[in-house]
């Protein structure tokens, strides 16, 4: 397992990749974006041609793509995973880190079970940026034996971990986590656009708002890129909080659930992604809100 493939290396895909690398693997990485391959590959990761190329070289593979539609295709559309294994009867195990629909991707592990793949899934709580540091948390679903397998792996990329039980839960949680984090940084968007109508400084106020009952760890994380308005080295981005969000709407209508807060957050999104903002930095529904004027 000293080889680990990658397929997706965008932000999380390239802190997964540094976190492996440093603890000794070597990381055989595809993305369908030429400028990601290059940059996966000036990191020190061996850059694949294809998903195929992966599959075959590697047993392991963690999974960084965007939504649940790129992780089926992956996993068993054409030139993926299952299309490359052919009569190749070594199984292949699917680590994957995306936010996903949650039975879908239960659906889908019951599918490719039978064929040889398994896919264990890790949505990881944190940033890009935290992942990269260590501090990420994975929320695991998928079978126990296939988690204890791929340990070496996991402990690389998210040391602290919670086992959830059956592939669906770790995303089921990884929504609800997303929810209350979403809605803190509203919160604290909010608070700063408000302090600064009422005439004060941003920055200023941010100092005063971290050392007050309201502080929180986000106002760490965003606090600093909403007050300087830095949003264009995102480490987690507006159009993936927004998929996110969606996600989240779905699964609480189906379950009869109205989210109130969370429809309110979702459409600031997408006034960002009106506004051409979706890839900045999600710290950049502030500029949702400001534009918020009577």
């Amino acid at each position: 397992m000293k080889t680990v493939g990658l397929i997706g290396a965008g932000l999380m895909g390239t802190a997964c990749a540094s976190r492996l690398m440093q603890a000794g693997f070597e990381v055989v990485a595809y993305d369908v974006d030429e400028a990601r391959r290059d940059a996966i590959g000036k990191r020190g990761a061996q850059v694949a041609d294809s998903i195929t190329d992966v599959a075959k070289r590697c047993a392991t593979i963690v999974l960084a793509v965007f939504n649940t539609d790129q992780v089926e295709q992956v996993a068993e559309g054409k030139g993926g995973v299952l299309e490359a294994m052919g009569k190749d009867s070594s199984p292949r195990t699917l680590v994957c880190t995306s936010t996903c629909d949650p039975d879908r991707l239960a659906a889908l592990a019951a599918r490719v079970r039978p064929r040889g793949v398994r896919i264990l899934e890790a949505p990881i709580s944190g940033t890009s940026r935290q992942v990269a540091e260590g501090d990420g948390v994975g929320l695991i679903g998928g079978e126990r034996a296939v988690m204890e397998q791929v340990a070496p792996v996991l402990d690389a990329i998210c040391a602290r971990r919670y086992y959830l039980g059956s592939v669906g839960n770790g995303s089921r949680a990884k929504l609800a986590v997303n929810l209350i984090l979403g809605l803190n940084r509203a919160a604290i968007a909010e608070g700063l656009v408000f302090a600064e109508r009422l005439g004060l400084d941003r920055e200023a106020f941010l100092e005063v708002a971290r050392g007050s009952a309201a502080y929180s760890q986000v106002m760490d994380i965003k606090g600093p890129l909403m007050a300087r308005r830095e949003y264009l080295a995102p480490i987690s981005r507006v159009d993936q909080s927004l998929k996110d969000f969606k996600l989240m709407l779905e699964q609480a209508h189906a379950a009869r659930q109205e989210l109130p807060f969370a429809s309110v957050y979702a459409r600031m999104l997408e006034d960002c992604m009106q506004h051409g903002e979706g890839e900045w930095d999600n710290a950049a529904i502030t500029e949702a809100i400001a534009r918020c004027r009577t």
